[in-house]
């Protein structure tokens, strides 16, 4: 196809595609999809070879938040029978991120619900990040506390912290429809403030929202013009109990041409599956390792992942590596920008594709917190498990809020 020709020409050279080349993405059919997937592949080998970047999630407080977001199991007025908790202890956070790097992560996310931190929290957190360091050498940390007040970022990167996560989800012409409790101008505001601090900005979206193709097109060439280092791609995950529960607008193949989507508008920027991804790529996972270079490492905040040990298995099988402490996981001129706090020429050379590359985040795909109570997993599904589904079809019956790691007494899945 002339377009993916076009697409992979641009994308390894960094130069943006047209909002038309995007949306002719979206809308390629199923008869093309492996064209896509290997067109967008070339692309993600170019800037990080066959690297893949672990990624952790702690939850260090669940639920109980005053914002409205519709895609969230934690929202004001959930009925989601998540997890209720304030914050972990540095030292039971400490313990929680330990699970994960012992599983592979290079990178812990610290995660709290709520519309922000106070002063006090702060404190709290950058307590929880000096023992993450102390006791676990090399790893990064990334925090996702909500949106910031002046001289927050700057603390957090003072006491460690290497990322910080805030998502724009969908477009600014859509965001007053999904959240009414703050805009899309406080998330961009919150993410320019991080980038300030010297923290590497993290920032992504939730598909499957009822959004349209622009809509997608629109909230991923903003993020493009925020340059992140890292863009997250959550797929919603329709808790019951929310807003969005009936939302079930995806297939594997719609999930594919989004990844593929943003690889070629982000071409060298870290994109990680994120939040949704067993619920809606499902046996097509291994596909999505082409487009992505980045993924989250078992649980997520209030729903189950599939074992640590399966993503593991998955990456292997697809002829992939997990990315090690070692490596850097940008490529080159995007790791010297941020060091150096400008932000790369479009003319810088590429890494080698054998060189190294990955990670950050705030992946919820339908929450932002773990979840359930104690003793065997219970899960909670949106339909009757192994019912008949149409081949093309979203399933519904995939829905599993997490009852085991940060907040409960059952160890995690790393």
């Amino acid at each position: 196809m002339d377009l993916l020709n076009t697409l992979v020409d641009k994308g390894l050279r960094r130069e943006l595609p047209t909002r038309e080349e995007a949306l002719a993405v979206l809308a390629t059919s199923d008869d093309d999809l492996l064209d896509v997937v290997a067109a967008a592949g070339k692309v993600r080998r170019q800037w990080f070879g066959r690297r893949v970047k672990l990624n952790y999630l702690v939850n260090l407080k669940s639920g109980l938040c005053p914002e409205d977001c519709s895609y969230c199991s934690q929202r004001l007025g959930s009925k989601a029978g998540i997890l209720k908790y304030t914050w972990l202890k540095p030292d039971e956070a400490s313990k929680a991120a330990a699970a994960g790097v012992a599983g592979g992560a290079k990178r812990v996310c610290l995660v709290a619900s709520g519309r922000g931190p106070t002063d006090r929290d702060v404190d709290r957190v950058t307590k929880t990040i000096e023992a993450i360091k102390e006791q676990n050498e090399g790893v990064e940390v990334c925090a996702c506390l909500g949106l910031l007040s002046d001289g927050q970022a700057d603390r957090l990167r003072s006491a460690g912290a290497d990322a910080y996560n805030h998502n724009l989800n969908t477009s600014e012409e859509t965001y007053g429809a999904i959240t009414t409790t703050h805009t899309y101008a406080d998330r961009v505001e919150t993410v320019q403030q991080a980038q300030a601090a010297g923290l590497s900005a993290c920032s992504g979206l939730i598909a499957g929202m009822g959004e349209s193709d622009k809509d997608l097109v629109d909230v991923v060439f903003a993020l493009r013009d925020l340059d992140p280092d890292s863009v997250p791609v959550n797929f919603l995950i329709p808790f019951e109990g929310t807003p969005l529960a009936k939302e079930w607008n995806l297939t594997p193949q719609r999930c594919l041409r989004i990844l593929a989507m943003v690889r070629f508008i982000c071409p060298d920027v870290e994109v990680r599956l994120a939040g949704g991804r067993e619920v809606h790529l499902r046996s097509m996972q291994p596909l999505a390792l082409h487009l992505v270079n980045s993924i989250f490492l078992g649980d997520y905040l209030t729903s189950e992942g599939q074992a640590g040990q399966t993503d593991l298995d998955m990456i292997a099988d697809a002829g992939f590596e997990v990315e090690g402490q070692g490596t850097t996981t940008l490529p080159r001129h995007r790791a010297d920008a941020l060091s150096g706090g400008g932000c790369g020429s479009q003319a810088a050379a590429p890494e080698a594709a054998g060189a190294t590359g990955c990670g950050s985040h705030e992946a919820s795909g339908g929450g932002c917190g773990p979840c359930g109570g104690h003793g065997e997993p219970e899960p909670a599904t949106v339909a009757d498990a192994g019912q008949s589904v149409p081949a093309g079809a979203a399933r519904t019956d995939l829905v599993a809020v997490r009852r085991r790691g940060a907040g409960t007494d059952l160890a995690p899945n790393a």
